[in-house]
């Protein structure tokens, strides 16, 4: 499938912005079937909204079961499964 620029407008707040052809494989490797309705800056906002306003996730202090490294991860660890630091939880994807 070729997929080529799509200039859309934003339902929120009005403004025209571009759907990428690198946004489009990335929905159409998802599998999200509808194209954005908002623009950006208000996918940033409303997703901070979503989050209490603050647009930080909490993130939490947990030592890597593979390599042993401090890191941070956004989730609560429930201690009964592996916790991998980032580079170890991408060379576990392959």
């Amino acid at each position: 499938m070729l997929f080529e620029d799509k200039v859309l407008t934003c339902k929120e707040c009005g403004v025209e912005f571009v759907f990428t052809v690198g946004e489009q494989e990335f929905y159409a490797e998802k599998g999200f079937q509808n194209i954005p309705g908002r623009c950006p800056e208000c996918r940033r906002r409303r997703k901070a909204e979503s989050r209490g306003g603050s647009g930080e996730r909490e993130m939490f202090d947990v030592i890597c079961d593979e390599c042993g490294v401090e890191t941070k991860v956004p989730f609560r660890p429930s201690g009964d499964r592996p916790v991998y630091c980032s580079d170890c939880f991408r060379k576990r994807q392959y």
